[in-house]
């Protein structure tokens, strides 16, 4: 099974997957951005793009390694990963129900306010980079992004809350 936490950059995504993993028995935490960093050192380098998931072979790159390692290991990915173009979730998410791999998909969502609070202070990502992502993720949301999964409002919660949450919803 793959649980997919999803949403705009700066939501706490990295953050809730490390504590989602410490409750789901036999998981372990995939980020599909490594992948896109593969395709980053390509050299000479790929097409110009402001975001790796545009080049083609990223996404099923994902499904690939993610069948692989669950293939590899058993139980649980839990993949912290921003996909707001609709056509790509599609590709990941079919790619995987074609190898029979369960989804739990699930939105964290703040409102804007806290988001640019919360990137503004952050200091792992340039806040320059996070904040071009809030229209686009306002958009997806509005259109397609939270009709596609189970959206949880972080907005008044901790990290460690929004895990239990998920964690609970996944072990039921």
């Amino acid at each position: 099974m793959i649980v997919w936490l999803n949403g705009t950059h700066g939501v706490g995504k990295t953050t809730t997957s490390a504590l989602v993993q410490q409750l789901i028995p036999d998981s372990r935490v995939f980020d599909a951005e490594k992948v896109g960093e593969t395709l980053m050192d390509v050299t000479p380098g790929l097409p110009a793009t402001d975001n790796f998931q545009h080049w083609p072979p990223w996404r099923p790159l994902v499904v690939e390694t993610a069948r692989h390692i669950l293939d590899y290991t058993g139980g649980t990915l839990v993949m912290p990963m921003t996909v707001l173009v609709e056509q790509y979730w599609r590709e990941i998410s079919n790619g995987l129900a074609r190898h029979a791999i369960p989804i739990r998909h699930f939105v964290l969502h703040a409102d804007r306010a806290t988001l640019r609070t919360r990137i503004e202070t952050a200091t792992a990502i340039p806040s320059e980079f996070r904040l071009q992502y809030l229209e686009p993720y306002a958009e997806a949301a509005r259109t397609w992004l939270h009709a596609e999964a189970e959206v949880i409002d972080t907005t008044h919660l901790t990290p460690n809350q929004v895990a239990q949450r998920i964690g609970a919803a996944v072990t039921g």
